[in-house]
């Protein structure tokens, strides 16, 4: 599952993104991976182990309603349940 989030530009300044992927590993574990930065610019990466689908699922949710809370706005989702 993927989605990326993006904030309105301020002046002539890029957009500020957020992706925030789901993804189950190898080893039957989930990793949360979360990539976030100016649009053209450097970005930070940070990942998340999980063990178990439910928990991770939970920690991409809660990282997604951050994001929101911030101003961010959906511009794009893939995986289950995503907006047609």
């Amino acid at each position: 599952m993927r989605i990326l989030l993006q904030q309105r530009p301020d002046g002539p300044e890029a957009p500020r993104f957020v992706q925030l992927q789901l993804e189950a590993d190898l080893l039957g574990g989930w990793t949360v991976i979360r990539e976030s930065g100016q649009i053209g610019k450097r970005s930070t990466l940070k990942r998340e182990q999980y063990l178990d689908q439910a928990s991770a699922l939970a920690a991409f949710e809660r990282a997604r309603d951050q994001t929101l809370k911030k101003g961010f706005q959906l511009v794009f989702a893939q995986g289950v349940d995503a907006p047609n």
